[in-house]
């Protein structure tokens, strides 16, 4: 095994530290924010200290590769994009305070999630529909790292997916924007130029993000080892299980305990490093 080591500012001292409780055979610079200690060996110090220090740190196979692998799922709010969707649509409504508290709620896995998204779509009724061109033009940015990350899945050969609690206006405009293969998301029900307050058809739920990723995953032929999952709240971990290898990225602590590795420090082209 491998340590990779990552973050902002990597303090050389930390980074010799780390590699001696590691009794790593070299330190080698992978980025300007990410390091590879070569033939890791576990200490159960390590986390601690990169937890105190500012650093992400993962103990990676030596031969894993982005090639090796055929799918790359992702959520969107959050984690491929910085903002949640439906908390900046409730702000044009003077709302958004009611609407984040329960997003936050769903996120931690407190309520059930059709219930949490039933409850704040409900907030949005009588909204005039070209809010959600202002949040996409005004307020959306990508995750750092975001388009790094997908050009060399792209380049691996990765198919790319992206599963999301929030709404097909903003996905359908990142399908094109980032050349993305697949997408699934909430279509919100509008009537005279104003949203209703519904959402149209099922409610894209865990169970639903874990189906597409199934869908997709069998469509190109992919085995479950074959697949990259990154997502950050408690609704992304039914489909992050059906993968090979899962990234908590910047996630609620129930999802960095489940996930395969977590970033908390660094943007999203720290996944790279993970797989070099």
């Amino acid at each position: 095994m491998h340590l990779v080591i990552q973050g902002k500012d990597i303090a050389t001292p930390d980074l010799k530290r780390i590699a001696k409780l590691a009794c790593a055979s070299s330190i080698e610079q992978v980025t300007p924010q990410a390091f590879r200690l070569r033939d890791a060996q576990r200490h159960d110090d390590i986390p601690a200290l990169c937890a105190t220090a500012d650093l992400d740190c993962a103990y990676v196979p030596e031969t894993q590769r982005l090639e090796d692998f055929r799918l790359l799922v992702m959520d969107m709010d959050s984690t491929l994009i910085t903002i949640e969707t439906i908390d900046e649509l409730a702000d044009m409504q003077g709302l958004k305070p009611q609407v984040a508290a329960i997003t936050a709620q769903a996120m931690r896995g407190e309520i059930e999630y059709n219930e949490s998204l039933t409850r704040r779509v409900a907030l949005l009724k009588g909204l005039d529909e070209s809010a959600m061109d202002r949040v996409y033009h005004e307020r959306l940015q990508l995750s750092p790292g975001a388009e790094r990350l997908l050009s060399a899945a792209r380049e691996a050969g990765l198919k790319t997916l992206l599963v999301s609690g929030g709404f097909t206006s903003i996905t359908d405009r990142l399908k094109a924007r980032l050349q993305l293969d697949y997408t699934r998301s909430n279509t919100l029900a509008v009537s005279g130029g104003r949203y209703t307050g519904a959402v149209i058809g099922d409610i894209v739920n865990a169970d639903i993000k874990r189906a597409e990723l199934l869908k997709v995953r069998a469509e190109i032929g992919a085995t479950r080892e074959q697949v990259i999952a990154i997502g950050d709240g408690a609704n992304d971990l039914k489909f992050m299980a059906e993968a090979g290898v899962s990234i908590a990225y910047h996630a609620k602590p129930v999802v960095r305990e489940q996930a395969t590795y977590a970033l908390n420090c660094v943007g999203l082209e720290g996944v790279l490093p993970l797989f070099a």
